[in-house]
């Protein structure tokens, strides 16, 4: 997939990147220290990981402190618009519109890309809907989400992205450590600012075991 054209570095060796990943700053789900998710990262083979936490890029700003010449971060938010979720990478500022228009300029202002993740997910209160209206102003769909529980969501989002000629990326949405790496991309291509070019997706589905640790943290959370 090319998320932006030009002036690209071929690489001779691919990355490995998991571009979905939560920290301890996702507030009602997530668990992981930033130095802990790198650490675990490094362990499983990936090359660089997107920290997308809920509403805020403290996380991402977090994690960037402790990258190093093997291993990249990119700092990235999973915001929740009036239309659903949304991934903005390669963010320097938080973004502070909630109304789906202004969010994506603000993320393509800082010279982000817009990612809309799990498209497809019944099974998630907050998945984007309307997705058909937005097809010009998003840069890519998340293809393979490791926590969507049934595979056909899925196969709808890549469907999607080949009938509409949309990139796809792919993460593992991780709330713990164990999930980290279960699914990204395979990078091939880099440009000089950073921006990921042509990949394929690798993927591995999370286990049920971690879908309900998640509801048991949302709970004592709430309690």
């Amino acid at each position: 997939m090319g998320l932006i054209g030009g002036d690209y570095i071929i690489l001779s060796n691919p990355l490995k990147y998991d571009l979905h990943v939560h920290s301890k700053y996702s507030l009602n789900c997530g668990t992981l220290e930033p130095e802990a998710i790198i650490k675990h990262a490094m362990k499983t083979g990936l090359d660089g990981i997107a920290v997308t936490d809920h509403d805020t890029i403290k996380g991402g700003l977090e994690s960037k402190k402790c990258e190093n010449e093997l291993f990249k971060v990119i700092v990235g938010c999973e915001l929740n618009t009036s239309h659903g979720e949304i991934i903005g990478l390669f963010l320097t500022e938080e973004i502070k519109s909630r109304e789906i228009d202004e969010a994506i300029d603000e993320i393509h202002e800082q010279g982000g890309l817009v990612v809309i993740p799990h498209p497809f997910d019944r099974m998630r209160k907050f998945s984007f809907n309307d997705l058909s209206s937005y097809v010009k102003k998003i840069d890519a769909i998340e293809g393979f989400n490791a926590r969507c529980i049934f595979n056909k969501y899925n196969e709808e989002a890549m469907e999607f992205a080949k009938k509409h000629n949309i990139p796809v990326t792919a993460g593992s949405d991780a709330h713990y450590a164990n999930e980290i790496g279960l699914a990204g991309v395979y990078v091939s291509e880099i440009s000089k600012k950073g921006i990921i070019g042509n990949s394929e997706i690798f993927h591995k589905k999370s286990s049920l075991f971690n879908h309900l640790k998640t509801k048991s943290h949302k709970l004592m959370k709430s309690l």
